[in-house]
C-alpha cells in the first residue's frame, strides 16, 4: 500500500529534487526546490520524468509545475511543526535522512504516522493559500470568500486575504490523488490504510480551512480607525498545529470492515468527524532502538528531572535511568533600550545540570 515514505527521486545537474511518492511533499521539503521554474527541462516538465507518481499526479503536476515549489514549502513547515509538538515525547518527529524523511516509522499506521500525514496535509494547504495571495501562482489570486454576514455595515471587504478555498482545493486533489488511485481488496489491511490515509489528509486540510478568520486594518485621521478594511486571513500554523496535537490525544482507533469501510475497534466511543484523526496500528512504545519498527529510542535523548510529564526522565527513559552531566548556558541578559532605537544586551553564562536517559 502506498507508504507516506516512498520516494522519487531526480538530479537537475548537480541540485537534487525529491518528491515523495504517496504524499509527495516531505522529502521535496527535505531539499527545498526555491525556483519553480527549476521544474522544466528544455520544454519537457520534469514531472514526465518521475518514475512513481500515479497518472493523476503526473498529470497535476505537468498543468501545475510552479506549484510544486510550494508544496515543498508547505510540507517543510508541516515537519517543523511536527518536531514542535512532540519535541517531549518518546517519538520527537525525527527526521533520519533526506532519503527516507521519517524512516521506517510511517510504515506503521499508527498515531504518529495520522498526526504527521495531518500536519503535512496542512502544511500543503497553507503554503498554497498564502501563494495565491502574493501573486505567486498564475492558477489564483485572492481570497473570493463572501463578505460575512456579521461583519459591521461601514465595515469595507475587499482586501487581498489568503485563498483557503484554493490551497483547499488543490492539496485535496493532487495529496490525496495517489491513495485514490490505488485499487486493493475490498476489506484487506492495504485498503484500510489507504483510508486511514485519506482521512488524515482531510483533517489537517480542515484544520486550515476552519480556522481561517476575519482580519482587518484601521483607516482614518490620526489612528482614529473610522473605517475598517477585512479580509480573510490565515491562522498561525502553530495554532493549527495545536489543533492538529489535540486530536491526535483523543485519535480514534479503526478497523477495516468486510464492505471496505473503517469502524471503531471500540463502538462505545464516539464516531470520528472528517476533522478527526484515525489510526489502525498501536504505536510502538518508542522505548528502543528498533530496525523493523523504525524507532530511534530515547537513549541520549534530554530529560527533565522535576517533571512528571512526558519529558519527565522516568517516562522519557522508560525506567532505564539517566546520567546527570554540567552544561554551560550562554543567555542575553542586563538588556538596555536605546534611543533611538535598538536593544543592546550582555551576554550572561551560567552552568546548569542537565539529564540524559541513559
Amino acid at each position: 500500500y502506498p507508504h507516506a515514505h516512498e520516494l522519487l527521486e531526480i538530479a537537475l545537474g548537480s541540485t537534487r529534487i525529491s518528491v515523495l511518492g504517496s504524499f509527495c511533499s516531505w522529502s521535496l521539503a527535505m531539499n527545498p526546490v526555491q525556483r519553480p521554474e527549476m521544474f522544466i527541462i528544455g520544454a519537457q516538465p520534469v514531472c514526465s520524468q518521475l518514475p512513481g507518481l500515479s497518472p493523476g499526479q503526473r498529470k497535476l503536476c505537468q498543468l501545475y509545475q510552479e506549484h510544486m515549489a510550494y508544496i515543498g514549502e508547505g510540507a517543510k513547515t508541516g515537519i517543523k511543526e511536527c518536531q514542535h509538538q512532540f519535541r517531549q515525547r518518546r517519538w520527537n518527529c525525527s527526521t533520519v535522512d533526506n532519503a527516507s524523511v521519517f524512516g521506517r516509522v510511517m510504515q506503521i499506521g499508527s498515531r504518529e504516522t495520522a498526526f504527521t500525514y495531518a500536519v503535512s496535509a496542512a502544511g500543503v494547504v497553507n503554503a498554497i493559500s498564502r501563494a495565491c495571495r502574493e501573486g505567486e501562482l498564475s492558477t489564483c489570486g485572492c481570497s473570493r470568500t463572501a463578505r460575512p454576514k456579521d461583519l459591521p455595515r461601514d465595515w469595507l471587504w475587499g482586501g487581498c486575504g489568503d485563498n483557503v478555498e484554493y490551497g483547499y482545493r488543490f492539496a485535496k486533489e493532487f495529496v490525496d490523488a495517489r491513495e485514490r488511485e490505488k485499487n486493493f481488496a475490498k476489506g484487506s489491511e492495504e485498503q484500510g490504510r489507504v483510508l486511514m490515509n485519506l482521512q488524515n489528509n482531510e483533517a489537517g486540510r480542515r484544520a486550515v480551512y476552519k480556522m481561517a478568520d476575519v482580519a482587518c486594518k484601521c483607516h482614518g485621521v490620526s489612528g482614529s480607525c473610522s473605517l475598517k478594511t477585512c479580509w480573510l486571513q490565515l491562522a498561525e500554523f502553530r495554532k493549527v498545529g495545536d489543533r492538529l496535537k489535540e486530536k491526535y490525544d483523543s485519535a480514534a482507533a479503526m478497523r477495516i470492515t468486510r464492505k471496505g469501510r473503517l469502524e471503531l475497534v471500540n463502538s462505545r466511543f464516539t464516531q470520528p468527524t472528517p476533522e478527526d484523526l484515525v489510526y489502525v496500528d498501536p504505536s510502538p512504545d518508542y522505548c528502543l532502538r528498533n530496525e523493523s519498527t523504525g524507532s530511534l529510542g530515547t537513549q541520549g535523548r534530554l530529560c527533565n528531572k522535576t517533571s512528571e510529564g512526558m519529558d519527565g526522565c522516568e517516562l522519557m527513559c522508560c525506567g532505564r535511568g539517566y546520567n546527570q552531566f554540567k552544561s554551560m548556558q550562554v543567555e542575553r541578559c542586563h538588556c538596555k533600550f536605546h534611543w533611538c532605537c535598538f536593544v543592546k544586551c550582555k551576554k550572561c553564562a551560567e552552568i546548569v545540570d542537565q539529564y540524559i536517559c541513559k
